[in-house]
């Protein structure tokens, strides 16, 4: 058996950052092991402009985001394992994993670090009428196809869901020959962030049809075209509005799941909004010594967020390993009024910094009202012209106002228009 200080499950951006920050706060002994062949996770295939602006204060493509940190971790003495598929953790921190080169390994782990991010909903859970014709692919495969393979996956293009991911693949199939008929997005608004709007589909003349979706596909062994229809308020399709549109491919960019399967063999307790764990301030989840940051955790709208949060993990590891880590009592975190969750769901009245509170709301709302009670009492109140579903937004609580809060007592987030 292996024995490491640190195991970070997942080497994408997340997991780089978490054990980056765990080294540099003084845990010896750090250990990435990822899935596929080399770092980086999924910024490998996203070769578009628009990462580092907040973190690195300049516009960086996806690999040379990467880039920066891969050349960060090989500079430490942080060990790291490739083409290593983790298979179990289990209720005393032994991972168990398998590669080509060791076979089956068990590391006994003093902390662990989640980092595994997330994948796309697939075809398979939207209940799309049609037979199983080729060319119908999640966006993110497309995007696989296009900037690793080289492959064009069609050359007529209706895209379902309004996703970043979804907005980018228009763009990117534009730019490489293809036509994009239409972005059609069930909810009456977009599920991406606006300067992807803009730049992606106003920018192309790329029509965006809110309150609509795909009834059903067509075609045999090729995708020959799809039936839209618009949606009511029950986003059921209203009968008589259905339109057929020929294409030859259908991407789905309709939503992004947190690769939890590990988590919940471990008995780990997870938030049925989110779908990632339940965390603490320094992103600790319910079981002890383990710790979640990233898509893994909550689905981020920017790379530097992912960063930002798990640089918060991998500090939280080191003071878990050096026995530093603040263990009082905890005040609970909820959102309602709007608000479809918060991140952290549970702050340490004995924390030793400012916490940043990061949630949703589950509607467009403008000229909104935050609001943040304890009981009856107001801790703050911040005002925003417009909040979107489609971008994540965060309050920063002030360390003494959560050393003033009672504990066991629940921090209400509400967002209510003014």
């Amino acid at each position: 058996m292996l024995n490491y200080d640190l195991v970070v499950v997942g080497g994408g951006p997340a997991g780089m950052a978490a054990a980056l920050q765990a080294h540099e706060d003084g845990v010896e002994k750090v250990l990435i092991l990822e899935r596929a062949d080399s770092l980086g996770g999924i910024l490998e295939q996203c070769i578009h402009t628009g990462f580092g602006l907040h973190y690195f204060g300049e516009e960086l493509a996806g690999p040379e985001y990467a880039g920066r940190f891969i050349e960060q971790v090989y500079n430490t003495d942080i060990d790291v394992k490739v083409d290593t598929m983790v298979l179990d953790i289990s209720a005393d921190n032994v991972v168990t994993a398998v590669n080509n080169f060791d076979g089956l390994l068990t590391i006994q782990a003093k902390a662990i670090v989640l980092a595994m991010g997330c994948r796309e909903r697939p075809r398979g859970a939207l209940s799309i009428a049609g037979c199983r014709a080729s060319g119908i692919m999640t966006a993110g495969t497309a995007q696989k196809y296009v900037n690793i393979d080289g492959y064009m996956p069609g050359k007529t293009v209706v895209i379902l869901g309004s996703g970043d991911i979804g907005l980018i693949m228009a763009r990117r199939m534009t730019l490489e020959g293809a036509k994009v008929k239409a972005v059609c997005e069930l909810m009456p608004y977009s599920g991406g962030l606006t300067r992807n709007i803009v730049q992606c589909l106003e920018d192309f003349d790329i029509p965006l049809r809110l309150s609509c979706t795909v009834v059903a596909t067509h075609g045999k062994d090729r995708l020959e075209g799809v039936t839209v229809a618009n949606v009511d308020e029950n986003l059921k399709p209203i009968p008589g509005t259905e339109e057929y549109i020929p294409c030859d491919t259908l991407m789905l960019s309709v939503g992004l799941i947190p690769e939890n399967e590990l988590s919940k063999n471990a008995g780990i307790t997870l938030d049925p909004i989110t779908n990632g764990p339940v965390v603490d301030e320094y992103r600790e989840t319910s079981h002890k010594g383990v710790f979640a940051c990233g898509n893994v955790l909550q689905v981020h709208d920017l790379v530097d967020f992912v960063t930002e949060e798990s640089k918060l993990a991998g500090a939280g590891a080191a003071k878990f390993i050096k026995g530093e880590k603040a263990d009082a009592g905890v005040v609970h975190t909820k959102g309602q009024d709007g608000v479809r969750y918060i991140v952290p769901q549970n702050v340490n009245t004995a924390t030793d910094k400012d916490v940043k509170l990061y949630f949703r709301v589950g509607r467009v709302i403008k000229n909104a009202v935050l609001t943040v009670t304890c009981g009856d009492e107001v801790i703050m109140t911040k005002k925003k012209k417009k909040m979107t579903p489609g971008e994540m937004e965060y309050i920063t609580l002030k360390v003494d106002t959560i050393h003033n809060l009672p504990k066991d007592s629940t921090l209400v987030v509400s967002a209510k228009e003014a």
